[in-house]
């Protein structure tokens, strides 16, 4: 399967999750997201070495790197692998020795090593299908029937009729409120199984 390249676009602060954080990652030359929800900690991490700060001490991540390298371990890639009930699953592809050895990881704690060690994010077009978001769709106007629901407040969508989801999606993503375009996506494509 080829690889499609990811470039980090950016996080922002989770509105109905406490503690979480939406990690927007871009096809690089494209306008498709993939929005991946990740934990406090995890974000701390990403945003720390994107902004070239030095903690006093080494994160875990700086420590993994430190180890990594003593060891002349070399990440050479991360490869977000698999998208399966609303959760990313991702590996390493380290190389020692010129053996190339595959870890499984979290995909917040991969995209922190990438970062550090600079080397590049990968995904395949089936999870970018399932699981990405188009910046391409229109802005759609809200309607009066969406005046008395409001999907922030909502960690559930049966109330909403397919094209309801689809609208609220495309203005979800024109708002880049991405945290509630992945729920969203995630909803319509969970109709889909259970319609297939």
């Amino acid at each position: 399967m080829k690889k499609i390249r990811l470039e980090i676009i950016g996080m922002s602060y989770s509105q109905s999750q406490s503690g979480a954080y939406a990690l927007i990652l871009g096809v690089v030359g494209e306008n498709r997201r993939l929005p991946i929800i990740i934990g406090g900690f995890e974000a701390q991490a990403i945003a720390i070495e994107l902004e070239k700060m030095k903690p006093t001490r080494p994160l875990t991540h700086d420590l993994f790197k430190s180890f990594a390298t003593q060891f002349n371990i070399n990440l050479k890639e991360v490869v977000i692998n698999k998208f399966e009930n609303g959760i990313f699953y991702s590996k390493l592809v380290c190389e020692a020795d010129k053996h190339v050895i595959e870890i499984d990881s979290r995909t917040s704690d991969a995209v922190a090593l990438a970062i550090r060690f600079k080397c590049p994010i990968f995904t395949y077009e089936k999870i970018i299908g399932e699981a990405g978001i188009s910046m391409e769709t229109e802005n759609v106007e809200t309607t009066e029937k969406f005046a008395s629901k409001d999907p922030e407040l909502k960690s559930d969508f049966s109330d909403y009729l397919q094209d309801e989801l689809k609208e609220m999606l495309d203005k979800a993503v024109a708002e880049e409120n991405f945290e509630l375009a992945s729920r969203l996506r995630d909803e319509i494509n969970k109709r889909k199984k259970n319609n297939d």
